[in-house]
């Protein structure tokens, strides 16, 4: 049973596989956390509570005299501003009269078989198997006007347990949120790290791990996306947690916007974790009737450390948010123009490159930017979404013919939000742009931003995207977005509700491709935002893989990859062979190397293959055997951080075992060269020990190869890689 309900407590319990979560209804009506970790006994974990006399902490009126009882140094499940609790708080709302106290009690609940959903926001889903169950608390504030309705969704066999909150105004008057936060997790004891992935463009989701010292330490984004900088998702840890051992909790947002992930270490030793809506860009008014519901969030548990947590977010998303025909097909080997040619191309140019990809075994091209309007350098055109059949000198529907012929598919690239000033469409609608008026705006790669809040502008750019994919034959369609958003002001709403906008242009974002999904069922949608600005966990329901980063080298693609992974399947890790040398860095690299980094991801190419050489060509099609051979393996096999890329060791290596550890496949690559140096063993993950494994010739018992090490060869060159695939004998 996932959850377990004490009537005569208003005990909830809610358990998964490995972990459990338990709140309760305390003295005078407000809801307590009391325990999130490793499923054990059924109890009653409130008594760890302690109750004492706070100094300068307040009681709430209902405590009349009882000193002992304090809001503010309580384990909360929803705490709101203005209780009496001066720690963060999850909700605050702006009553009618201009005051912002609020105060939550318990009014009942509801247990459900099967998921809830969001309407218009993307969330984990049920399938087939039918094992989730929803818990939904209500909590209504003392002054009746509304009421908070807390969503659970437990997940068993998955190990997660999912958060959304909904408020409902009931009231006959407007209310104005001015901070929600989707989930608060308080605990009462513990010296924990703070694990949180920063970075900026071409240098995303590098992995931070940080003693949490007393205090607010917090990651977020205001720049209207979950942006290149901080990344939707933390965890908290154990002081000793390491790979495979120790305590952690996983807490990741399902939102493609502006948030905010802190957490706070008390004066009284507690540790308090809230994610949700980053509120600085943030006010909505809901009126009298109306609801509003948060993003959803995911929290996991693992006490056999991180890789444990990481494979269970693996295979949620994977399977449980990532959703159809392309959720487990294999995906096409692509060839995307970009880095081969930019914008200096016709159509004669790119059916010679598909040719020459066709003859390496690439299966998928993708003409990137300039194919529209007037578009040979990224100052002008966007918004324009009308074919320049005099640059490509034909139709695009000759152009995907010509290239279909070669036995390939043909995909196509567009910044659907984008809008240049030199453009037709900004001279028609300049209305249409975030902009403030009477300010002159914020350029950001000599572009503006197309209104997404407006359900008209949607509907424009909706129906030009769909002329262009309905002219020729489309299998794929690359998403771009290459700016942040400012200027948030919208037209189309009053001078009270333009804090909205930043949240509408996000629920604009998922509208519009939502409907594109519907529209084209068969269609495989990439996301990206100049690279990884928006690579998060509430895109992957709308693009089941997202373009990792434009920074293409092989070397710094290591730890950008290697972050990506505490939270996210290979499966959704866009990841390109580029040229040499490399257009970000200019380093040389070996193109083996290149590809099996290439290889732990979605796998394609980024370059002109009519300016390789011969043995390139050879090299080129035996990697993409070899990805077609060791598919399944790689994308839904278990995934293994062996060694960080932080340079500390000669060779960074990782690993993709499968599940039934019937195989494995080991990845490395040379990160320093020393002439005379010691040797290197690489520890392997996921075997059976008590089964024999061949591996380069030799025959090794698998408790060996976990406890020991397989060795590596020396390396010949700087950043030499190898592969090395385990079976079972």
């Amino acid at each position: 049973m996932a959850i377990i309900l004490d009537k005569t407590k208003t005990l909830f319990t809610l358990q998964t596989d490995h972990s459990m979560y338990q709140m309760k209804t305390g003295r005078y009506g407000v809801l307590l956390h009391t325990y999130f970790g490793k499923k054990g006994s059924i109890f009653d974990y409130s008594y760890l509570v302690t109750y004492a006399d706070r100094g300068f902490s307040g009681n709430p009126y209902d405590a009349e005299n009882d000193r002992t009882y304090s809001l503010d140094a309580l384990p909360q499940e929803y705490p709101t501003y203005g209780s009496g609790d001066y720690r963060g708080c999850a909700l605050k709302v702006r009553y009618p009269d201009g005051s912002f106290s609020c105060e939550l009690k318990y009014k009942g609940y509801e247990i459900k078989k099967g998921k809830y959903t969001l309407p218009g926001l993307p969330a984990i889903y049920e399938t087939e198997d039918k094992t989730a169950d929803t818990l939904i608390i209500t909590l209504e504030d003392t002054r009746r006007l509304f009421c908070v309705h807390l969503y659970y969704g437990v997940f068993e066999k998955l190990d997660i347990i999912t958060r959304a909150v909904c408020i409902e105004n009931h009231s006959d008057v407007s209310l104005y949120l001015e901070n929600i936060q989707t989930a608060c997790i308080d605990f009462l004891y513990g010296n924990f790290d703070f694990h949180t992935f920063y970075g900026r463009h071409v240098k995303e989701r590098t992995h931070q791990r940080t003693p949490l010292a007393h205090g607010i330490q917090s990651v977020g984004s205001t720049r209207g996306t979950s942006s290149h900088q901080y990344n939707p998702f933390f965890i908290l840890s154990e002081k000793d947690t390491s790979e495979d051992t120790g305590g952690c909790y996983g807490m990741s947002l399902l939102y493609s916007g502006d948030f905010l992930g802190s957490a706070e270490h008390d004066q009284y030793e507690q540790t308090r974790c809230l994610l949700g809506i980053h509120p600085e860009n943030f006010t909505w008014c809901i009126k009298p009737g109306d609801s509003f519901y948060s993003p959803e969030a995911v929290l996991a548990y693992s006490d056999e450390g991180l890789e444990r947590l990481s494979h269970i977010y693996h295979r949620a998303y994977r399977e449980n948010l990532c959703r159809g025909i392309w959720k487990n097909k294999r995906r096409p080997i692509l060839l995307n123009s970009w880095e081969g040619v930019y914008f200096d191309f016709d159509g004669d140019k790119l059916v010679s490159m598909a040719e020459e990809a066709s003859r390496l075994g690439v299966e998928l091209f993708v003409m990137d930017d300039g194919w529209f309007g007037k578009r040979d350098l990224d100052v002008s055109g966007l918004g324009d979404w009308i074919v320049n059949e005099k640059k490509l000198g034909c139709s695009l529907h000759d152009v995907s013919d010509r290239i279909h012929a070669l036995g390939m598919s043909f995909g196509i690239w567009f910044e659907p939000e984008g809008l240049n000033e030199d453009s037709e469409l900004y001279r028609a609608h300049p209305d249409w742009a975030l902009r403030i008026p009477g300010k002159p705006p914020v350029r950001a790669r000599y572009q503006l931003l197309l209104d997404f809040s407006r359900e008209d502008v949607r509907e424009y750019i909706l129906r030009h995207v769909c002329q262009v994919l309905d002219s020729a034959k489309i299998e794929y369609l690359k998403w771009d977005l290459n700016r942040s958003l400012s200027d948030l002001y919208s037209a189309s709403l009053p001078s009270d509700r333009q804090g909205e906008v930043a949240h509408r242009y996000v629920l604009g974002v998922y509208d519009m491709l939502e409907k594109l999904n519907n529209r084209y069922p068969d269609m495989l949608i990439e996301g990206c935002s100049g690279g990884g600005g928006r690579f998060d966990a509430g895109m992957l329901y709308y693009t089941p893989q997202i373009w990792c980063s434009d920074d293409t080298d092989a070397i710094e693609r290591l730890s950008i990859q290697y972050g990506t992974s505490f939270g996210y399947p290979v499966s959704t890790m866009g990841s390109h062979v580029s040229k040499c040398p490399n257009e970000q860095t200019g380093r040389m690299t070996p193109l083996y190397t290149r590809g099996i980094v290439a290889m732990s991801g979605t796998f394609g190419y980024e370059l002109d293959p009519g300016e390789m050489t011969d043995e390139d060509r050879e090299t080129v099609k035996n990697q993409i055997a070899e990805f077609k051979q060791y598919y399944n393996l790689i994308q839904y096999g278990d995934y293994y951080r062996l060694t960080s890329p932080d340079g500390t060791k000669s060779w960074h290596s990782w690993e993709f075992a499968a599940q039934d550890g019937s195989e494995a496949i080991l990845f490395a690559v040379s990160l320093q060269i020393h002439p005379n140096g010691p040797g290197c063993w690489c520890r392997l993950k996921g075997l059976k020990k008590d089964r024999i494994y061949l591996a380069d010739g030799i025959e090794y018992p698998g408790d060996v190869l976990m406890n020991t090490g397989l060795p590596l060869p020396a390396a010949k060159t700087e950043y030499d890689g190898i592969r090395i695939h385990i079976t079972e004998i």
